[in-house]
């Protein structure tokens, strides 16, 4: 069971909690298509998220398998299943390919659209940690190709309901760079934690040009992307979000205040649930986010009207 044990935790079970990224998918896609609401569609959605789950668990194996030698060099990754050598390698891949395919499988059955979403979230993972490319190993484009699961995570739910168009991409792109300020802010943690660059690199290539310094500027800049276009999302599409702004700006200080924390829980994102304010703060956020979406409030509009510009554009593109 000791051996069983340790090919389901590379699979990362606990890390699942992810996909819950996928929820925002589904409520533009509610928002967009009120008709979509109804149990006839949980199955599906419960599938599509299983099917996800699948293909997440697949990098998981993959980045298990290739990240062994250098988690050796880790403080507390040196006591995973691969670098401990409790599990065979072979066997690993042999499990890596088996949950891609079931979740491509899975996929392609809700629909096309759905299942080449999965592929890309398998493909960008596989990027992510397979030389040459192995993205992870480069500074700034290891955050931004991990953190672009984020907008996918949102497709695979949106694509979960809706398989005929794609949601705004001002959504897409806000989305993305709150996983880069994610990511970001946990390559900060995480060199803080080790102490010692020269041996942060033997861990991670990447943190040969990481500082803190960096780190926090890029952080504030992946901060600000997501408040621009986020707001782009909000003017164009709905406008009762402008009530959500404070709320959402609390929750990137709640959670810098908890990466600038000694050995800060946002190295290991499955536990900040046992952060229990930061926790309960996010959900009454996503409660929030919901409800504006689904309410009106026709004076915002008079509020924020404006006369537009009379200045001649100098160019045109």
């Amino acid at each position: 069971m000791a051996g069983i044990r340790a090919y389901i935790d590379i699979a990362r079970v606990d890390h699942w909690f992810k996909n819950a990224f996928m929820v925002l998918g589904v409520v533009v896609a509610v928002f967009y298509e009120p008709s979509l609401v109804s149990l006839g569609g949980l199955p599906r959605l419960v599938l599509a998220v299983f099917a996800t789950c699948l293909v997440a668990s697949s990098n998981y194996v993959l980045n298990e398998i290739l990240d062994g030698r250098t988690d050796a060099e880790h403080p507390l990754k040196k006591h995973r299943p691969v670098p401990s050598g409790r599990v065979r390698i072979p066997l690993a891949y042999g499990e890596w390919l088996l949950l891609a395919a079931a979740g491509f499988a899975l996929g392609f059955y809700i629909n096309a659209p759905f299942g080449l979403a999965a592929v890309s979230l398998w493909v960008m993972g596989t990027f992510y940690n397979v030389p040459p490319i192995r993205t992870k190993e480069l500074p700034y484009v290891d955050v931004i190709t991990e953190s672009v699961n984020n907008p996918i995570r949102l497709l695979l739910g949106w694509f979960a309901l809706i398989d005929n168009r794609l949601p705004p991409l001002s959504l897409l792109l806000s989305y993305w760079a709150l996983g880069a300020f994610f990511m970001g802010t946990k390559r900060f943690a995480e060199l803080r934690m080790i102490g010692d660059r020269t041996r942060a690199a033997s861990y991670r290539r990447s943190f040969v040009h990481y500082t803190e310094d960096n780190l926090l500027v890029s952080m504030f800049f992946y901060m600000a992307a997501c408040a621009f276009f986020g707001g782009i999302f909000m003017v164009r599409c709905k406008l009762e979000l402008v009530l959500f702004v404070p709320f959402a700006a609390g929750m990137f200080a709640l959670y810098l205040r908890l990466g600038l924390k000694p050995d800060s829980p946002v190295q290991n994102p499955e536990r900040l649930h046992r952060e229990r304010g930061f926790f309960a703060y996010t959900v009454a956020c996503f409660v929030l986010f919901v409800l504006l979406m689904f309410t009106r409030i026709p004076a915002l509009y008079a509020w924020f009207e404006f006369d537009p510009p009379k200045a001649p554009a100098l160019w045109v593109f």
